[in-house]
């Protein structure tokens, strides 16, 4: 199985924004617990490099990469420092070349059909719709109706009440953030505990829509 179906597969991707070098390792264990084994780390996050080489070593069995990545030069440190995809919240063509030349995963940030069309063409694998809080699961299926060959995965708002709904209009997987990782808590036996529960719900929320 490609790393591109693996991700497709298990449908859900954890977005994991301000942990620390400390955190890291324990969310992500908490996350491959409960069935999220992809997990974007977003670049803003300080010494991101060093997260993303940490989880990459530690943790053979998630797939780990990069997010919030907006050029070509923060795309080859990543993969240089272990990351398997790159996530882009905007349609950038250097970016994607950069990505696909060290043959890792790019997944490109677009909203409307055209930018969507471009970010395919270009070379991304996978497009992630963002934010798609904005015109919700209608506007996915809209999209994904003249565009059914482009795999799309929406971002930005989802949660356990409307995944179903985005699943069902057309989605390959779905992003989720702070509705699903939240770093500010102190990630203690009890919160990292809720945490797999919450990634099961997920798993099983994306399942059950593809049934």
């Amino acid at each position: 199985m490609t790393l591109l179906q693996e991700i497709k597969d298990s449908g859900v991707v954890a977005i994991i924004r301000g942990a620390t070098v400390d955190t890291i390792v324990p969310i992500s264990r908490a996350l491959r617990d409960g069935g999220v084994k992809t997990l974007e780390i977003t670049v803003e996050t300080p010494k991101v490099l060093s997260l993303i080489e940490k989880v990459s070593t530690e943790l053979t069995d998630v797939i780990v990469g990069a997010g919030t990545v907006l050029d070509p030069e923060t795309a080859r440190a990543a993969i240089m420092s272990g990351a398997k995809f790159v996530f882009s919240p905007t349609v950038n063509p250097e970016t994607i070349r950069m990505t696909k030349r060290y043959g890792v995963v790019c997944i490109s940030g677009a909203l409307t059909p055209t930018e969507i069309l471009t970010a395919y063409e270009s070379g991304a694998d996978v497009i992630k719709v963002f934010p798609a809080n904005v015109f919700g699961p209608s506007y996915l299926k809209d999209v994904h109706g003249p565009l059914p060959h482009i795999p799309l995965m929406p971002t930005g708002g989802i949660n356990v009440s409307n995944l179903a709904d985005y699943i069902k209009a057309g989605a390959v997987a779905v992003g989720l953030g702070s509705a699903l990782v939240n770093t500010k808590l102190d990630m203690n036996e009890e919160n990292l505990a809720a945490l797999t529960r919450k990634s099961k719900e997920f798993v099983r929320a994306v399942q059950v829509a593809r049934d």
